[in-house]
């Protein structure tokens, strides 16, 4: 079989008796630049339903955003709910209340890109690549919705509008944004994007959709808003953010390779111990390398679990986390015990954007 590659046609297979084309844009590698559009990574919460708080991470690499506190639920996959073909998981919003959005209010769910990964749009600058984000979405109610490409800064938006024809009927839809010529973007590790769905803004957080804007833009003007019904659903997946004017297939990664990539930024570790014939004042130790290099060096969180003849323990207290080296944890024993225990301790490391 004889394989050609062509920048018109993609990838031509010619076995002599039949052939297949398969075109793609933006060639191979990291072609959708959203993580966890999938929706299958779920290391917080395994799946269970989360109130979130503003600035909460519900879905690995998804974070809630919003001027109101309790006003909805983010759960992975709602019971009795299926996924879109070709999915088996979505990120399922449900209002708790009717809420009232003031004109400078607004609630959205958002991830953030990381500058590494976006780089090459090469925005803020006359070569500004065309991207196209495409995804599929349900809900209760049907309308216009809104969203919004976003810098680090809030000060360079352009608002987007989608319409969804039919109440809780999975539908894809796909939007073609011009890149933006100016504005900052940052291109390291920081914070170069935001991609945000909204689920209610208010008139001054509310904009013209389908152009780029110096104001502090959620959504498009009149979208719906899905957090003003009690009740109200919107589900999510599919997610893809990719360079060229025309949306593909959505980009299927490994499972493995997707949660690596969420681990960039969020992992955790449950471990368990026990110390045997430990004396007075004496320490025991747990190191743990990180499972990939984190984007920066992260917070650190230890939660859960019980102890058995622990008498003081010391955390981490005293050393600084670096990308790729250990931490340690040390358990004072109690001196009139053979074993000491510490069963189930999480430890959670944070760098998200």
């Amino acid at each position: 079989m004889s394989v050609s590659i062509n920048g018109t046609n993609g990838l031509t297979f010619n076995d002599g008796s039949t052939q297949t084309t398969s075109p793609f844009t933006g060639g191979f590698g990291f072609r959708n630049r959203v993580i966890n559009g999938d929706m299958r990574i779920d290391q917080r919460n395994a799946g269970a339903s989360v109130t979130p708080a503003d600035g909460a991470y519900t879905l690995d690499r998804w974070v809630y955003l919003a001027d109101q506190a309790s006003k909805c639920t983010i759960e992975q996959t709602i019971s009795g709910v299926s996924a879109p073909a070709g999915f088996t998981d979505y990120l399922g919003v449900t209002s708790t209340a009717a809420t009232t959005i003031t004109t400078s209010q607004q609630f959205s769910v958002v991830q953030r890109i990381e500058g590494y990964n976006m780089a090459d749009f090469a925005w803020g600058t006359a070569s500004a690549a065309t991207v196209t984000l495409s995804f599929w979405v349900r809900s209760s109610l049907t309308g216009t919705f809104g969203g919004a490409l976003r810098n680090d800064g809030g000060n360079y938006n352009y608002p987007f509008s989608y319409t969804i024809s039919a109440a809780n009927t999975w539908e894809q839809k796909s939007v073609t944004i011009t890149g933006a010529t100016s504005g900052t973007w940052l291109t390291t590790n920081g914070r170069g994007m935001q991609v945000a769905f909204s689920l209610g803004a208010g008139a001054t957080l509310s904009g013209t959709a389908g152009a780029w804007s110096t104001s502090n833009f959620w959504s498009a003007t009149g979208a719906t808003q899905v957090l003003a019904t009690n009740g109200a659903t919107f589900y999510i997946t599919g997610v893809q953010l990719e360079k060229g004017s025309t949306a593909t297939s959505f980009d299927y990664r490994p499972y493995g390779t997707e949660l690596a990539l969420c681990q960039r930024y969020f992992q955790q570790m449950a471990f368990s111990r026990r110390w045997t014939s430990v004396g007075s004042n004496e320490y025991s130790t747990i190191s743990y390398n990180y499972i990939v290099e984190m984007r920066a060096a992260p917070t650190k969180i230890f939660s859960g679990g019980s102890f058995t003849n622990v008498i003081s323990s010391t955390e981490n207290s005293s050393t600084e986390l670096t990308n790729g080296i250990s931490f340690q944890l040390s358990y004072r024993a109690d001196s009139t015990s053979t074993d000491t225990i510490v069963s189930n301790r999480k430890a959670i490391f944070n760098a998200e954007l």
